[in-house]
């Protein structure tokens, strides 16, 4: 994970900024994703595009079908987090481990992604049934 973060930071500072405006202000909303779906395995969704320096908004919600700790643990330390946006508060961090859904649910983030990839996420221990996609950052 040390490595991770040094490469973002390096990253960072090695290159100049290439987005205009306000990355703060203004996300571009990501089709919503539902997890427990159908069987309580499915999702609405399992593949989300996205740019680097550009901000996004996703809401993720959760049926109750299956309890879902939503983990995206590279793709979290690879992008910039605004904010969490659940149970009518607002959270600012620096990091995001994971997101824990014992029931139906539902939480908002807002992310800048930084470094391009393909960062798999799931619901830990679920994958192999269907709870699981890709953020693919070009």
């Amino acid at each position: 994970m040390k490595t991770t973060i040094s490469a973002v930071l390096f990253a960072l500072l090695a290159t100049p900024a290439l987005a205009a405006g306000n990355l703060g202000s203004k996300p571009t909303a990501l089709p919503e994703l539902v997890v427990g779906t159908g069987d309580g395995f499915g999702v609405s969704q399992a593949t989300y595009d996205m740019e680097t320096g550009k901000s996004y908004s996703l809401m993720i919600k959760a049926t109750g079908a299956q309890e879902c700790a939503f983990q995206a643990k590279s793709f979290f330390s690879s992008v910039w987090l605004r904010k969490v946006e659940a149970g009518g508060l607002e959270i600012k961090a620096p990091y995001l481990n994971e997101l824990e859904f014992e029931n139906a649910a539902e939480a908002e983030i807002f992310v800048v992604p930084i470094v391009p990839g393909e960062y798999v996420w799931e619901c830990e221990g679920l994958a192999d049934k269907g709870l699981t996609g890709t953020f693919i950052v070009k």
